[in-house]
């Protein structure tokens, strides 16, 4: 960043004193802060408030304690949200003399019943932050509480609660929680509540657990034809009643969808799931855990995935088609409706807004459990199982194909006496069963390790000096004289500008490969930006990555595990090293790694996670996306320094399992 977004006037000392410090008390980091506890305040934000309150009564039902959750959308942008279940406790609490329960809850950062595993065996809130941070970012909550043949209430606004605990008398057919909010303007401005948006989070939630009722009221006022006054959801099959719904009359590879579920051995939780191969149109795909969704899938993706995978190719070994070896789990996916629920105890989340599971017990679990019916699936009805086989196989035929072509075309590159590959590229061989892959490493130690990790017939490197040109900011004949950006074009092949063409990039995958610190972060950015000014279609056609190399290694005993960052080494320490002795090492960058960590960590496609770049498919999406690469990475410092102080806290990225 440039020396002039600061002020370098000289400052004594004494203007940075004890009173300069600031320390947030009780709610108010939240409303400072929002973006780290909600994703921000857009309106997937302001939506995130309903589905914590939700994922409460959730989890009373899958807990077995509600039967019934109704969600009510009022005029004025007022959300109220009830279940059957338990109620609050609302006795004194015995840490907060003077407090009840359920202002302890209200008001109080990770607060909650979900900690030990004793009030909730599975469960979507985890962290103790949900029902509060609601709270705190609604200007207006009462809670109802009906417990023990009794009804309390309390109000709160902001985050501080308005007045003591109040007993509104006996209440002897009534039992449950009430939360009604209204979230402030301060913080979300004029965004209200989408009616379509809420009621579909509500029917998804009742296709989760067969065992809930769901109950939908809006205001008059608020209903379409899309959206009624009034509905009753209750699904006694579950997701295969939402798969079926979802398919319609399309036709599919198979008659019957793969549908089923399974408990987890040792009473660890269960999954189910729903699978059907359209056969003329695109598919897509649900991922839950504990009935909380996660758009980025996750570990319990992973296990599906490879369980699917290995079942069609043993199946194909079983009926004799030996080319059913190459089939990949892409092969498999693409294409297909798939919804996948998990329940599982103690649950590890990428953030607070839950968007990817990285708990690693999901993948074994889930790939053994789905594995077997599968297995079953395929083989008792044969006829069944060659028809998904032949559609699988038709599809990973026309991907070798892509993929021969490609390799054709980039060995004709590598051949050609016009065109000379970088000296410092270390190129694959493109001989393997996996799709080739281009790392673009910084320095040449990181670069030393890569190659000795990589796979030699499918993984590229190039090394890269330092921090490449900022394109956004230079000149057109600048890039073109940049040495640097010369031989990362050349080694990709594929042209820049308006002679791009994705389909003359020599590798299947690019992937940036950085350090995981602030360093790292700021060469990645700069290799990003020039993706998107110099080869967008090579970013919109999907073909960029990052990587995601550990910043730690834990170790206690013979357990070691590997941090992205601090809040997942934190989050280790809370978990798997929970009361163990842990000895914590830092990689001070990717050459300090050996070349099995690297391989294992980072580059090995079984172990590896990847961050795909995307770009908005909408023009003017395209269009808002340039504008914000512009402001972040152009000439004018102080347009970086203004986003940066606004929205430090706001990420926003699509993640998939390589």
């Amino acid at each position: 960043m440039s020396d002039d977004l600061f002020d370098n006037t000289p400052a004594s000392s004494g203007d940075y004193n004890a009173s300069a410090i600031e320390v947030l008390e009780g709610l108010e980091p939240v409303r400072r802060r929002p973006g780290m506890y909600i994703g921000g305040t857009d309106d997937r934000a302001l939506h995130h408030l309903a589905a914590e309150v939700l994922d409460n009564s959730m989890d009373e039902a899958v807990a077995g304690h509600a039967s019934r959750i109704e969600v009510r959308l009022e005029e004025g942008n007022r959300l109220s949200i009830s279940d059957n279940g338990r109620g609050i406790p609302v006795d004194e609490h015995p840490k907060f003399p003077g407090k009840s329960t359920l202002e302890v809850i209200l008001s109080t950062l990770h607060s909650g019943g979900k900690f030990s595993g004793k009030a909730y065996a599975t469960s979507g809130g985890l962290h103790g932050v949900g029902v509060s941070v609601v709270n705190a970012l609604s200007s207006h909550t009462r809670v109802e509480v009906a417990r023990d043949r009794q009804l309390y209430a309390q109000e709160f606004a902001k985050g501080q609660t308005l007045g003591s605990l109040e007993s509104l008398g006996p209440t002897p057919n009534r039992r449950g929680t009430t939360v009604s909010f209204s979230p402030d303007e301060e913080i979300f401005g004029d965004r209200q509540f989408k009616p379509a948006r809420l009621f579909k989070l509500a029917r998804s939630k009742a296709y989760l657990f067969a065992g809930v009722e769901i109950r939908w009221k809006c205001a008059p006022s608020l209903a379409s034809e899309d959206v009624p006054e009034e509905a009753t959801f209750k699904f006694p099959g579950g997701l295969a009643d939402h798969l079926a719904e979802e398919v319609g009359a399309r036709e599919c590879v198979t008659a019957q969808p793969f549908t089923g579920n399974q408990d987890f051995p040792e009473k660890k939780g269960r999954v189910e799931w729903a699978i059907a191969w359209p056969l003329w149109s695109d598919g897509s795909t649900s991922w839950y855990c504990n009935t909380v969704p996660t758009p980025d899938g996750g570990t319990h993706e992973q296990g599906l995935r490879s369980g699917l995978t290995k079942g069609l190719r043993a199946f194909g070994e079983l009926t004799g088609h030996k080319k059913s070896k190459d089939i990949t789990a892409d092969d498999v996916m693409t294409g297909c409706e798939v919804m996948l629920s998990v329940f599982i105890r103690d649950p590890q989340f990428q953030s607070q807004t839950k968007d990817r599971l990285t708990s690693p017990e999901a993948t074994r679990l889930v790939e053994n459990a789905v594995r077997d019916h599968f297995d079953h699936f395929l083989t008792a009805n044969m006829e069944r199982g060659r028809a998904l086989l032949g559609s699988v196989m038709e599809r990973m035929d026309e991907r070798l194909k892509r993929k021969a072509e490609r390799e054709i075309k980039r060995k004709t590159a590598t051949n050609a006496k016009k065109l000379r590959l970088p000296g410092k590229l270390t190129d694959c061989s493109g001989q393997g069963d996996r799709e080739t892959e281009l790392f673009i490493v910084e320095g040449d130690s990181a670069g030393g390790s890569a190659k000795q990790a990589r796979d030699r017939k499918n993984q590229a490197i190039l090394p890269i000096r330092g921090k490449i040109l900022n394109v956004a900011s230079a000149t057109a004949e600048k890039i073109r004289a940049n040495q640097e950006i010369a031989d990362l074009a050349l080694a990709l092949g594929c042209g820049t500008r308006k002679d791009c063409d994705p389909e003359n990039l020599r590798y299947d995958r690019i992937i940036i490969m950085t350090d995981a610190d602030v360093d790292g972060a700021h060469i990645a950015t700069l290799l990003m930006t020039f993706f998107f000014q110099e080869m967008p279609e090579v970013v919109r056609g999907g073909y960029l990555y990052l990587a995601q190399p550990p910043l730690y290694k834990l170790t206690s005993g013979k357990e070691t595990r590997y941090a992205r960052d601090d809040a997942h080494r934190a989050e280790l320490e809370a978990s798997v090293f929970k009361g163990k002795k842990v000895e914590v090492s830092r990689f001070k960058g990717l050459g300090e790694m050996n070349p099995n960590q690297l391989r294992e960590t980072t580059m090995s496609p079984d172990t590896r996670s990847l961050i795909r770049i995307t770009l908005p498919e909408q023009h003017e999406a395209r269009f808002a996306v340039k504008a914000l690469v512009d402001q972040l990475m152009g000439r004018n410092p102080e347009h970086r320094f203004n986003f940066i102080q606004n929205h430090a806290s706001d990420v926003d990225r699509e993640m998939i399992d390589a």
